[in-house]
């Protein structure tokens, strides 16, 4: 039987804070009473332009939750590569091997945000960590750091919740090759 949302996102915040059980009360609380989590943490979505209870409330509850812990970086689209490592490097869940980030000195702060983080999304994948982004619809993108043989769980449980959790720096998909009719 498929997760229902508030499973997904429970599961998906057990997921991205396995040591912080707040994250997934949070979660829960957007979730259960929109209402009064809307009302409790007012000020903070007014900073996102939410004015009443929307029904992505859980999921920004998600990424409020884990940026409070140091566990999520919300970078802006125009951001440069140099700030974008650090504030990476500074997540609780960022590879302590420093040769996971030995890729970066090669690089300049001129390319786009998005083409710089899939890059970098191919460079951590390597070393085993994923890099991935819960997607707000915003400018700006909320990045994740997690093992690599989570983030196709991380994936199909923001799907099942209805949303997408976006994994950087994995090759498009190649499409199956065309079955041709064997010759007569």
């Amino acid at each position: 039987m498929p997760p229902t949302t508030r499973d997904a996102l429970v599961a998906l915040a057990a997921l991205l804070a396995p040591d912080v059980p707040a994250v997934a009360d949070l979660v829960t609380s957007a979730h259960d009473d929109p209402d009064g989590y809307f009302h409790t943490h007012a000020d903070r979505l007014d900073e996102r332009g939410i004015d009443e209870p929307v029904p992505e409330l859980a999921w920004i509850a998600l990424v409020d939750a884990l940026t409070d812990h140091d566990l999520l970086a919300e970078v802006d689209w125009k951001e440069a590569a140099g700030e974008i490592v650090a504030q990476l490097r500074t997540l609780r869940s960022s590879p302590t091997d420093p040769a996971a980030w030995t890729w970066f000195g090669d690089l300049t702060d001129d390319q786009p945000a998005y083409d710089f983080l899939d890059r970098a999304g191919a460079e951590l994948r390597a070393t085993g960590t994923t890099l991935a982004v819960l997607d707000i619809e915003s400018d700006c993108y909320p990045l994740v750091l997690l093992p690599n043989t989570h983030a196709d769980t991380a994936r199909d449980l923001a799907t099942a919740a209805g949303f997408t959790a976006g994994i950087l720096g994995t090759p498009a998909p190649t499409p199956p090759p065309t079955l041709q009719e064997p010759p007569h």
